[in-house]
């Protein structure tokens, strides 16, 4: 176009300057549209990732719950067959009850499902799986989580499921006491000197001992220290906890023990005091101090085991 004047190039110039204004105008509002929508997206994406992270992060919470559940229902005096599906129908109905709660708070869909309920390499603790599929608006999240719940602080439930509520066995004190439930066992099944267990008591709650290796039980007053706080210790022949519930004594699984303490002037040799040798094993043992009432009545090998001598610790 042949331009015939200063004014028709001043037009010009105007309208090219106003085309590139719109454009630039319409690039910037589609431009925050944009960041707007992703800044939605990305809050709507970290609220989602805040349900599930607290929902998981929380199960252990709910896993101990469950545990603690079949254990109360050992000493309500009822027997608990299968430990596993007994936990993984306790665990179940709790999720199901906070499933609801998470559904009222934060309008999110949960499904969960407990898999499993198994043995780690330690004994303090059982390997959960719970399978999950969480649904909000667009988002998903499934998976099966595997979490570890402990067992520290728990009762341990061995002696009510071995003996049964109905033996006179007595909890409080955080300790249990056999009062004459032991000694009437050991006398139904004609083990030596069974009154040397009248008065018998032991932990209530399972506390992992802290001295390890245990041989250090035979420095001074480490055993003493270990009795006053009624420490458990890792042992291929005590039971686990799965299978304490159970009031099995003894177990394939790798368990732990926990000394029955007598208070017996008597030094009459009779069961090894290792729980798991109570329960299960039935071998005697003998006073480590004959003159001490409160001695531990311990085998050969379980006074090496400790690193205990005959003298005394």
């Amino acid at each position: 176009m042949k331009i015939d004047s200063k004014g028709n190039i001043i037009a010009g110039t105007t309208a090219i300057l106003i085309i590139t204004l719109l454009l630039i105008c319409i690039f910037v509002v589609t431009s925050i549209n944009y960041i707007q929508n992703e800044n939605m997206d990305s809050q709507s994406n970290d609220n989602f990732k805040y349900i599930v992270d607290d929902y998981t992060q929380n199960l252990e919470i709910s896993e101990r719950e469950a545990i603690d559940g079949a254990t109360q229902k050992v000493f309500n005096g009822l027997p608990v067959i299968n430990s596993e599906n007994q936990i993984k129908k306790n665990l179940n109905k709790l999720l199901d009850e906070r499933n609801e709660e998470y559904e009222k708070r934060y309008n999110v869909k949960i499904d969960s499902e407990t898999l499993s309920v198994e043995n780690t390499d330690s004994p303090w603790k059982l390997l959960f799986k719970v399978k999950l599929n969480i649904e909000k608006d667009d988002e998903k999240f499934s998976k099966i989580v595997e979490k570890n719940a402990s067992v520290e602080g728990l009762r341990d439930p061995l002696p009510i499921a071995k003996l049964t509520v109905l033996s006179g066995i007595l909890t409080y004190d955080n300790q249990i006491h056999y009062k004459t439930a032991l000694s009437a066992y050991m006398v139904l099944h004609n083990f030596d000197s069974p009154e040397s267990y009248i008065e018998a008591t032991a932990p209530l709650y399972i506390k992992k001992c802290p001295y390890d290796p245990y041989i250090h039980h035979g420095d001074y007053g480490v055993m003493d220290d270990c009795l006053k706080n009624g420490y458990f210790h890792e042992s291929a022949d005590g039971s686990c906890y799965l299978c304490r519930l159970e009031g099995k004594g003894k177990c394939p699984h790798y368990g732990f023990e926990v000394f029955i303490q007598t208070h017996t002037p008597l030094k009459n040799e009779s069961l090894s005091c290792s729980d798991h040798v109570v329960f299960a094993d039935h071998y005697n043992g003998e006073k480590i101090d004959p003159d001490d009432w409160n001695s531990l009545i311990l085998d050969s090998s379980h006074r090496k085991k400790y690193g205990l001598v005959d003298d005394g610790y």
